[in-house]
């Protein structure tokens, strides 16, 4: 952590499909000495974990040769709700109240407290720390949190907005501002998140004031398997006409909703090859897609008032130069100008793709959300 030199890395994902993605990565120094990438079947999150701890520990590849060598363990958990503002050392009496919030977040707090109990398995020595997405977004003003419903149930339940992504909204924003030599507390930026859930954040002097998702993770921008804002009454709808329970209704919202929903593929690279196609569904999806950021970047813009930066990130966010263009497609009026010839670069490093014309800078800063954890983690313990 001296350095934050990366000593070993990785990816699962596709977990409890046909198959899944694996990659373990060993490095020494600044050289990647060793890479194993395969395709198996990854039933559960608990499989996955296990899976990562067996790599790390593995005789011939593994980056360490103890479990006892790991001193702490962050994780990122989704929610936190209005109690948990900070990273917080993990405890049973945590454990529980994070149980208790799971209804806010039901595609990701169970697997973040699956993530905590396999770790403290794996690592019985480790300190285990909880490093929450909802932290960064706790300094947005009541006016962008509060629901218009009655004040007692935000008093008894807790129910506003939230907003998720915190951890790497908050660590592109201050990369995007010392990037631009600019002070951090001063700094006014949009902040898009875009990966199989998306999410976008509006920064005023270096602090979050508005987010796109809301109570949940399934709020705000249209997503891989998740809807996005609709009209609540369709809820009523789906209730009372088709006679669906509440598990139905969470169940086509959070995991048949999005991209799957509209053009039966939750993987944007799959919907694009059909959009290229002129497939009408993909057609549909993707249009829908980038209509639904291009109406929040007008309204953070009108938020702000004075926007730095605007900024891509995430898997979709930082790889796809097409959804970046079609995003910024006809913004001329609100100051964004991108510069086709830049956004066609791919690069690991923060780069600007705006053109000289553009009176707001585009970014596009890679996320390192476990850079994030790790630093929070190390901070407190």
């Amino acid at each position: 952590m001296n350095n934050a030199s990366v000593i070993a890395g990785g990816l699962i994902e596709k977990i409890g499909e046909e198959y899944s993605g694996f990659v373990y990565r060993k490095f020494e120094g600044d050289q990647e000495v060793k890479k194993i990438k395969e395709d198996r079947a990854i039933k559960d999150h608990q499989t996955g974990l296990e899976l990562i701890a067996k790599s790390l520990l593995d005789i011939e590849n593994g980056a360490i040769q103890s479990n006892e060598e790991i001193h702490a363990v962050g994780h990122r958990v989704v929610h936190g709700g209005e109690k948990f503002s900070q990273p917080t050392i993990v405890s049973d009496e945590i454990v529980q109240e994070l149980k208790a919030l799971s209804f806010l977040a039901p595609l990701h707090n169970p697997a973040n407290l699956n993530g905590i109990e396999v770790a403290t398995n794996v690592f019985p020595k480790a300190v285990q720390v909880a490093v929450f997405d909802t932290a960064f977004h706790q300094t947005l003003p009541d006016y962008a949190y509060r629901f218009s419903i009655p004040k007692s149930f935000y008093e008894a339940h807790g129910l506003r907005a939230y907003g998720f992504h915190g951890t790497s909204h908050a660590y592109v924003s201050r990369t995007a501002a010392k990037f631009l030599n600019m002070e951090s507390k001063t700094f006014n930026a949009i902040t898009i998140h875009l990966g199989n859930g998306c999410s976008m954040a509006a920064i005023r002097n270096g602090k979050s004031v508005d987010v796109s998702m809301g109570l949940t993770p399934v709020g705000g921008l249209i997503m891989g398997t998740r809807s996005g804002d609709i009209d609540p009454g369709l809820l009523l709808f789906l209730m009372d006409h088709l006679h669906m329970s509440s598990q139905e209704i969470d169940r086509l919202l959070n995991k048949e909703s999005g991209l799957k929903g509209l053009a039966g593929d939750n993987d944007l690279r799959n919907v694009l090859a059909k959009y290229d196609d002129g497939d009408p569904d993909a057609v549909l999806a993707v249009t829908m897609y980038i209509y639904r950021i291009k109406k929040f970047i007008g309204s953070y813009v009108a938020a702000l008032g004075r926007v730095d930066a605007v900024i891509f990130t995430a898997g979709v966010g930082e790889n796809s130069a097409a959804i970046r263009a079609l995003v910024c497609e006809n913004l001329g009026i609100l100051g964004i100008e991108l510069d086709e010839g830049k956004n066609e670069v791919r690069s690991p490093d923060p780069r600007v793709i705006s053109s000289e014309k553009s009176a707001i800078n585009v970014l596009v800063v890679p996320t390192n959300e476990e850079l994030e954890i790790a630093m929070q983690t190390k901070e407190i313990v």
